[in-house]
């Protein structure tokens, strides 16, 4: 680690994605607290599901062909106005909030702003490369998005804090939506201090218009498809345990949710609702920051196939042992348990990806990958929406959650091993 910090190229990124990654936990911490924990809604799985839906599924449409448009923008550009864009637009949503504007304009300015978000993410990962050696890759993987998420937590943190100093409200809201605006300027400024054709993508022709961009996107993307599905099993392997454990990890994500909402507290006590929510998130960011400083070890011990492995196998077994008391303090520790797992199977799955996909193909191969992330966790939610009661107690979805994890852990070990 102390090797890639010496870099002043990684350092650069890296301090593109805290402060990115940290806007977005304050942002997100904002939605929460006016969807969810709001005196004004009692919310039910079923209302989780639908913001979730409204949030992602249309980005999931047109990720796709932002990755084409990843590999053949400067990436650097990308990140510069990515950031500037959001910086607006929170702003713009801060003001909806005040103004108590519909609640749909406010989810069309919040839509804007996660897309963007998705976006900028796939631009980080497959800008690593070109900022790193191929030999540290998973180091790199293991710090930087790892990293990321703990300074999203923070963010989360940060958010939780500012809110429980204020009158739960509209106002209060705003003022974190403000904040997360604010932040995502300094992301801006961060990604101005990158060259501007550091991060690649490598074109030797002049770039094409964006309007012959987006009329070859179709096809781009069909080849982007078909490079991954004919040249890189390891990563189509990858893509799908991480898409399994993403969904299991929305599912948990609403039943902690609920638990907090109605379970650990009463339901007219949103402010402690919100904070036990705020424990498991910084439990996670623990559990993330585990991950980075072991899954390196773990991977030169096991490779990356066995360490994804051990973490789906790990998960079935302490998901039903904490999870089916439903109690905070043994929930709280499965939070911290599932960051490290979670995030050690990221980690082996973007290194797979990056290692067998090729440069000129990478963009859109991880706006693909945002995608299955984004489906996975929309399915989750309504699944979970259907089948979940309103205070998250539920054996039946504990269970079945082992037994996912258990099936994906058997079937990747089976398909990694017999290659």
């Amino acid at each position: 680690m102390r090797g890639l910090l010496h870099g002043t190229g990684f350092r650069r990124l890296l301090t593109v994605r805290l402060l990115s990654q940290l806007s977005d936990g304050v942002f997100q911490v904002s939605l929460a607290a006016y969807v969810i924990f709001s005196p004004e809604h009692q919310s039910s799985p079923a209302d989780i599901a639908a913001v979730l839906a409204v949030m992602l599924l249309p980005f999931s449409v047109i990720g796709p062909f932002a990755g084409v448009l990843l590999d053949r923008w400067r990436r650097r550009q990308v990140l510069l106005m990515g950031n500037l864009a959001r910086f607006g637009l929170g702003l713009v949503t801060a003001a909806l909030l005040l103004g108590r504007a519909p609640d749909w304009m406010f989810f069309a300015a919040a839509l804007l702003v996660t897309a963007l978000n998705r976006f900028i993410l796939a631009g980080l990962s497959a800008s690593l490369p070109r900022v790193v050696d191929p030999s540290d890759l998973v180091t790199a993987n293991a710090l930087s998005p790892t990293l990321g998420t703990v300074a999203a937590a923070s963010g989360g943190i940060v958010g939780f804090l500012v809110h429980q100093v204020m009158p739960p409200g509209r106002n209060a809201d705003a003022v974190l939506v403000t904040l997360a605006a604010l932040l995502y300027l300094s992301a801006a400024t961060a990604a101005r201090r990158i060259a501007p054709d550091a991060l690649g993508p490598e074109v030797h022709d002049e770039l094409p218009s964006l309007r012959q961009a987006l009329g070859t996107a179709w096809n781009d993307l069909l080849a982007g498809l078909r490079h991954l599905l004919r040249d890189c099993r390891p990563a189509v392997r990858a893509l799908a345990a991480v898409t399994l454990a993403r969904f299991c990890y929305g599912v948990l994500i609403v039943v902690v949710l609920m638990l907090s909402r109605y379970t650990f507290n009463s339901a007219e006590d949103t402010a402690g609702g919100l904070s036990s929510l705020g424990r498991a998130v910084i439990l996670s960011a623990v559990g993330f920051f585990v991950a980075a400083v072991i899954s390196p070890w773990c991977t030169r011990r096991l490779g990356l196939h066995g360490w994804m492995t051990v973490c789906l196998a790990a998960a079935a077994v302490f998901v039903p042992a904490l999870g089916l008391t439903f109690r905070e303090v043994p929930s709280m520790l499965a939070a911290l348990l599932l960051g490290v797992v979670t995030q050690g199977t990221k980690i082996c799955a973007d290194t797979l990806v990056q290692e067998s996909v090729e440069d000129e193909y990478r963009g859109r191969v991880f706006a693909i990958y945002d995608v299955l992330v984004n489906v996975s966790f929309v399915a989750a939610a309504g699944v979970t929406a259907l089948v979940l009661p309103l205070n998250g107690r539920s054996v039946p979805v504990v269970l079945g959650l082992a037994v996912l994890y258990t099936l994906g852990a058997l079937l990747y070990f089976r398909s990694a091993h017999r290659t």
